[in-house]
């Protein structure tokens, strides 16, 4: 077996995502959010949902923000998912019924799954979503497909990237 990682086994393409467009992207979610709620709170999936989660709670002018901790990956493959931080019980009510749940993509639609079977009744919105999991989200901004691998602004850093079709080819 090579020293290939499951992320490059498993992604074909990159998508790398600016500071500037993902602000976008997350402004652009508050938008058709907006005419969904009203919410009385938003629930930040961590750590991929803190950022999305903070930009759509101003631009909806809500105060009330909890989190929600599930660990899925490491930098470079996907592993078990494990509760490591639950929300508040009175998140948890209703079956979340009122509570908008924010997470920067859904991927394989995994981490979604666990958190709507503890919120069935919650709203569930991403920046990002990829075929596998965009069932299990109710309203989000951008599709991309599966091979793909999102390159987030927190997670790059500066550097030199060849051309796609670097010599000519």
């Amino acid at each position: 077996m090579s020293d290939q990682t499951e992320k490059e086994r498993r992604y074909e393409k990159g998508f790398p995502v600016s500071w500037d467009q993902f602000h976008r992207d997350a402004r652009a979610l508050a938008w058709r959010l907006a005419e969904k709620g009203p919410f009385s709170a938003v629930l930040a999936i961590t750590r991929g949902g803190l950022v999305p989660a903070a930009i759509v709670a101003r631009e909806l002018n809500m105060r009330e923000i909890e989190t929600i901790g599930i660990a899925s990956y490491d930098f470079d493959r996907q592993g078990e998912l494990r509760l490591i931080k639950e929300a508040a019980g009175k998140y948890l009510r209703d079956g979340g019924r009122g509570i908008l749940v924010v997470d920067d993509l859904v991927d394989t639609g995994k981490t979604l799954a666990f958190v709507r079977d503890m919120l069935p009744e919650a709203h569930f919105a991403c920046v990002y979503a990829k075929p596998a999991g965009v069932e299990l989200v109710d309203t989000f901004i951008t599709e991309v497909s599966q091979d793909t691998w999102i390159y987030l602004p927190w997670d790059m850093a500066l550097q030199f990237a060849p051309p796609i079709r670097a010599g000519g080819e």
